[in-house]
């Protein structure tokens, strides 16, 4: 299984303690692919912590993996594993599906 985070949406201060564009809220998706290519994900936002700006990184600098470290950090490894836990369970759901919807008639 693969899963990539799609962290590009973020919501930023404009100005907080003469730091500009201060990310504060990131808009994430997280995607897993088994190796047959079946896909299942998830999304959501994050709230990050704005209390110590001490190692701040300029808007124009930051990385999509750097957010993926925030991300994950900010949720906890349980939280993560809880949403990885859902994808393999979509992607199992698809492979042999518990329901299926049939019109009678048709």
């Amino acid at each position: 299984m693969t899963y990539t985070w799609n962290n590009k949406t973020v919501d930023t201060y404009p100005d907080l303690e003469g730091n500009a564009d201060v990310i504060f809220n990131v808009h994430w998706r997280l995607t897993g692919e088994d190796a047959d290519g079946n896909v299942g994900s998830v999304y959501g936002t994050q709230s990050l912590d704005t209390s110590d700006l001490s190692s701040f990184t300029a808007f124009a600098d930051i990385t999509e993996e750097q957010i993926n470290g925030w991300i994950e950090t900010a949720m906890g490894e349980d939280r993560v594993a809880e949403l990885k836990a859902n994808i393999d369970a979509q992607i199992a759901e698809q492979i042999n599906p518990t329901v299926v919807t049939k019109q009678i008639g048709a």
